[in-house]
């Protein structure tokens, strides 16, 4: 009784637990006294926004600042917003750690310069990483680039079917093979990674067996246009399932990921009968530049990757197809690995009869920490650190690195937008909303930057500090959220600041697809106080 008098939020989130919801899809909860809702966003009050990655961030922010919103109704209010990190470069926001620029001489500007023609192909789900993350930040296409997006699929419910739109990716895939003028082909299968990050064992192999067989199909048409295709991944998911205790993990993994050489030879052995080999020990900073050396384009000296393949012969202009299979990570042990579970033909053939190696894709190789704060461990990949890494061939230093460096040094507490927000709600008489993943390492964030904002706004001296939650399984152990939860009520209640007010699952909020009525669920929730209600007397 204690325990649910004092943490209120965290006592919600276990009997919603009990009612048979999750993580990610929680209905919104919402702290009330005498029947109206505590710490809405009202009009003149300030914000931060602390997650991190910042794709599926821009929806719910717009919400809030743009202007001219023709997506749903609002009332007139006129907010402070400040984003962690830089979300959408025309949103009205301030930005605590803006980029550092966008990164040049990426893999496309490279084979732009050199004249070359290239086509990428994406289902919508992860357009913004094979785009704008591929190229180093840059959102508009290179001269020569064309896009090819695929509109995922319409579904119901959390996750959409197994084979989402594998098939209709590898169509277009295979017509941008046979078109010669097309000199390099970049490819991203989405399956692996958005059903891994549910609990369904079947959906998931079912996921693992469609991009095995379209990766298949695309193959055979490279191998008969003469174009030498590189088999790899962005990180890992699924290969390992389980946690140490057999509990599931729906997150991202540590694991490094295949990297498998096909040139276009009717020789099926290893090399392709080409005399061509690959070298051990690299990560995913090496696959730009050896994209670059089989098409026979010297690499820019931005470039510290190395080429991946030997005895490219001179000359090169050998046309290339970057296949990404998204969230295919490598690992020998099978307990907990449905990859290696499930039927994959093309992928063993791979593996069996051509040079074959394994490449990192997780922590300081990647440009994330080494070490898990408080914790340990490897910092586990993701889309966006992934595709980054593949596209710039070079090591780029990470948000969450650049934003937990910071907390170390002491200049987190002195950053100008952070106290400008902070400030403005003391002197204003306003309130200061902290809004944000409640996950201990998700790629979008962590409880440890919101529990550095509340210890800054102590200092500050800010008089109402409201914390609103997004929860999400991925990367969690099952239930976990509502320990996270518990614990930001403790250090509320430790600091002697802030209050913990609503939460909600991040599948209402965290929306990349043009969901609207998603967000408009997640605004009301923020400034009306929709949700279930939770009186902590």
């Amino acid at each position: 009784m204690e325990r649910t008098q004092t943490y209120p939020l965290a006592a919600a989130v276990r009997d919603a637990y009990r009612a048979g919801e999750d993580d990610e899809t929680m209905e919104p909860l919402v702290l009330v006294e005498d029947g109206r809702p505590v710490g809405r966003i009202e009009d003149g009050d300030y914000v931060i926004f602390y997650n991190i990655r910042g794709e599926r961030e821009i929806q719910l922010t717009r919400a809030f600042v743009d202007d001219q919103f023709p997506h749903f109704e609002r009332e007139p209010m006129v907010t402070h917003w400040t984003t962690m990190i830089e979300y959408h470069p025309d949103l009205d926001t301030r930005v605590a750690f803006p980029p550092p620029g966008v990164v040049r001489d990426t893999l496309s500007e490279t084979v732009s310069r050199a004249g070359r023609r290239q086509v990428k192909i994406v289902e919508s789900e992860k357009q913004v990483h094979l785009t704008t993350f591929l190229n180093g930040g840059r959102e508009e296409p290179f001269p020569g680039e064309a896009r090819i997006v695929v509109d995922s699929v319409d579904f119901e419910g959390y996750l959409p079917p197994p084979a989402m739109r594998a098939e209709d990716v590898a169509e277009a895939a295979i017509r941008a093979l046979q078109d010669e003028s097309v000199h390099l082909l970049v490819v991203n299968w989405a399956n692996v990674d958005v059903i891994g990050h549910g609990e369904d064992r079947d959906a998931i192999m079912a996921a693992v067996s469609a991009v095995d067989t379209q990766l298949g199909r695309v193959l055979e048409v490279a191998r008969a246009m003469d174009v030498t295709a590189l088999v790899t991944a962005d990180h890992g998911t699924v290969e390992k399932w389980y946690y140490p205790d057999g509990s599931i993990d729906t997150g991202h993994t540590d694991s490094d990921v295949p990297f498998v050489l096909v040139a276009p030879s009717a020789a099926n052995q290893r090399g392709g009968g080409l005399g061509l080999t690959v070298r051990a020990g690299g990560s995913l900073i090496d696959v730009a530049p050896t994209v670059l050396a089989l098409m026979g384009i010297q690499k820019p000296p931005a470039m510290t990757g190395t080429s991946l393949v030997g005895g490219v012969a001179g000359g090169g202009a050998r046309r290339v197809a970057l296949l990404i299979l998204d969230g295919w990570g490598a690992r020998d042990e099978e307990w907990g690995n449905l990859i290696a579970q499930t039927d994959t033909p093309v992928m063993d053939g791979l593996l069996a009869h051509h040079p074959a190696v394994r490449l990192q894709a997780a922590g300081e190789a990647v440009g994330l920490p080494d070490q898990i704060p408080n914790r340990g461990g490897k910092t586990v990949g993701n889309s966006e650190v992934g595709h980054v890494h593949i596209g710039a061939g070079r090591i780029i230093t990470s948000d969450r690195l650049r934003i937990e460096r910071s907390i170390e040094d002491g200049s987190f507490f002195q950053n100008p937008a952070l106290l400008s927000a902070m400030e403005g709600a003391r002197d204003d008489g306003g309130a200061l909303h902290l809004l944000g993943i409640i996950s201990f390492y998700s790629s979008h964030g962590s409880v440890e930057h919101l529990k550095a904002l509340l210890r800054m706004a102590k200092r500050v001296g800010v008089p109402r500090v409201y914390v609103h939650g997004m929860l999400g399984r991925r990367g969690e152990k099952p239930e976990s959220g509502a320990i996270y939860v518990a614990d930001i009520e403790a250090e509320c209640r430790r600091l002697g600041i802030g209050r913990f007010v609503s939460l909600i699952g991040r599948f209402w909020s965290l929306d990349r697809e043009e969901n609207w009525d998603r967000i408009e669920r997640s605004y009301r929730w923020l400034a009306h106080g929709d949700g279930r209600p939770v009186d902590p007397s």
